[in-house]
């Protein structure tokens, strides 16, 4: 038993290195490495792998028998006996259990064993799988702040074209107005000219005329020019508005980057501040089985559901045994008398040692314990076949939501990917025309909101994509393949 465990231990180990060579020269630090990491150094894979070694020392204890007893008795007055003075009699007893017993009690440990070993893998399976999902969570908040920040580099670029549109409207607005206002003066001039031989008649309404349209003439380019300033100036305190939120959520996020590593670094057993590495940009992890293939890998190789069948088939072995212990244990043993010799003694045998072979039955009367006993070993492998049950079935709900999330995030791949490259594209015409003055602000925040929305909904589609491949793989205990 131990041995085979061991084997598959190395077999095991040596898959993961063959793999861990693979990568580390070209990643130092990549998940490949980091999953090797995991296996070697976090402690609750450890913990199980030592209570599995532990149960495995259970084995020879239950399958050994109970220590002989060696009782010794000194006379301190020889006893006077016909053939001699009994001086010491020394006994030696053997109790055997029934037949089975033992047999039994040795394949209900080693079932244990077995059972403690697919607890092992099982948190094995459940690190590695937290090693991944973190990872990629990782992932997704760093490239989060690449693109926030690469975000912030665009508003500074809308920013400045904003300035040179607000800086080029004032301009416009004072050239407009200076000449509004030359060719007020000489409409005024003009108008005092050619109405001055009808001054007599209708002077004073003719003036008051001329003045209320020169009066209109020199207010409008002054509105106008207020108008385009102040429209120019929201434009640039919306950017700085935008900026601002920008900046406030990469300090979020890099907090939120501290814990994720954190965390991380807690499933490596290592310092939480430790670094750790994320590539640059990720592709979409492969499936190489079937999904309907999941199911049935899941129900025969998934390591739960092997220990509650080790665990069942142990608590067989162990009401076999108690219902062997019902019947009596044999005892086996010798009696050795010492004896002096007796001067008043005539016999042939005076002074010589007695030697007599002796047997114990044990008679086991009270039933109700081992009845009791029975009962409970019966009552606890209907309770591990309901736990089965269970389990399955939880099993089988994991399965179909990890297939949900695979699916959903294979179409939200192909989706985010086709409208980042479409919003891209319209982001860049929308630049053009803004800075042509052909296009609103308005237009251009929303293109480029969208545009940040897409990328990240791409970044976020195959992280949850890789991870929804490593639930899969975690239950039903496939191979994991890390691109």
């Amino acid at each position: 038993m131990k041995t085979t465990a061991y084997k598959i231990i190395i077999v095991t180990l040596i898959a993961l290195c063959s793999r861990l060579a693979g990568y580390s020269q070209q990643y130092p630090d990549s998940l490949i490495k980091y999953l090797g990491i995991a296996a070697k150094n976090n402690p609750e894979v450890l913990q199980k792998f030592n209570e599995y070694e532990a149960a495995l020392q259970r084995i020879p204890q239950a399958g050994s028998l109970s220590d002989p007893e060696l009782s010794l008795g000194v006379f301190l007055k020889p006893m006077e006996l016909v053939n001699g003075n009994q001086a010491a009699d020394i006994r030696l007893m053997q109790m055997f259990p029934w037949f089975g017993v033992l047999r039994n009690a040795k394949d209900e440990m080693s079932l244990m064993a077995k059972a403690k070993f697919e607890i092992f893998r099982d948190a094995k399976l459940q690190v590695f799988y937290d090693v991944q999902r973190t990872w990629y969570e990782l992932y997704k908040v760093r490239k989060d702040i690449s693109i926030s920040e690469k975000n912030i580099e665009i508003l500074k670029v809308i920013e400045r074209l904003a300035l040179v549109r607000f800086k080029s409207a004032s301009l416009e607005n004072q050239g407009t107005s200076s000449q509004s206002s030359a060719t007020s003066s000489v409409s005024t001039a003009t108008t005092g000219t050619g109405t001055s031989g009808m001054q007599t008649m209708g002077g004073g309404q003719t003036n008051t005329g001329s003045a209320g349209m020169n009066q209109g003439s020199s207010m409008q380019p002054g509105t106008m020019g207020s108008s385009a300033g102040n429209f120019g100036l929201s434009d640039i305190y919306r950017i700085q508005i935008e900026s601002g939120d920008l900046e406030n959520n990469i300090a979020l996020l890099r907090n939120q980057q501290n814990s994720i590593m954190a965390e991380f670094n807690t499933f490596l057993n290592r310092p939480v501040t430790s670094p750790v590495f994320t590539y640059e940009n990720i592709t979409s992890d492969s499936i190489e089985f079937a999904l309907t293939a999941v199911p049935d890998s899941m129900l025969a190789n998934n390591p739960m559901l092997g220990m509650l069948d080790f665990e069942k088939q142990s608590l067989e072995s162990r009401g076999k045994m108690v219902s062997r212990m019902g019947y009596p244990m044999l005892g086996l043993g010798i009696n050795y008398s010492v004896i002096g010799k007796n001067a008043m003694s005539v016999s042939s045998m005076n002074g010589k040692d007695m030697i007599m072979p002796m047997a114990v039955l044990t008679l086991p009367v009270y039933r109700k314990k081992y009845t009791a006993m029975q009962k409970e070993a019966q009552l606890l492998k209907s309770a591990a076949s309901e736990n089965w049950q269970a389990t399955a079935n939880s099993l089988q709900s994991e399965y179909y939501q990890a297939v949900l999330l695979y699916e959903d995030s294979k179409r939200r791949v192909k989706l985010y990917e086709n409208q980042f490259r479409l919003a891209s594209k319209s982001l860049d015409l929308m630049l053009k025309n803004f800075s042509a003055s052909s296009s609103a602000l308005t237009d251009v925040l929303r293109v480029r909101q969208q545009t940040l929305d897409y990328e990240l909904k791409q970044v976020e589609a195959v992280a949850d994509l890789n991870t929804a491949i490593a639930w899969l793989r975690r239950l039903g205990d496939l191979e994991t393949n890390i691109n």
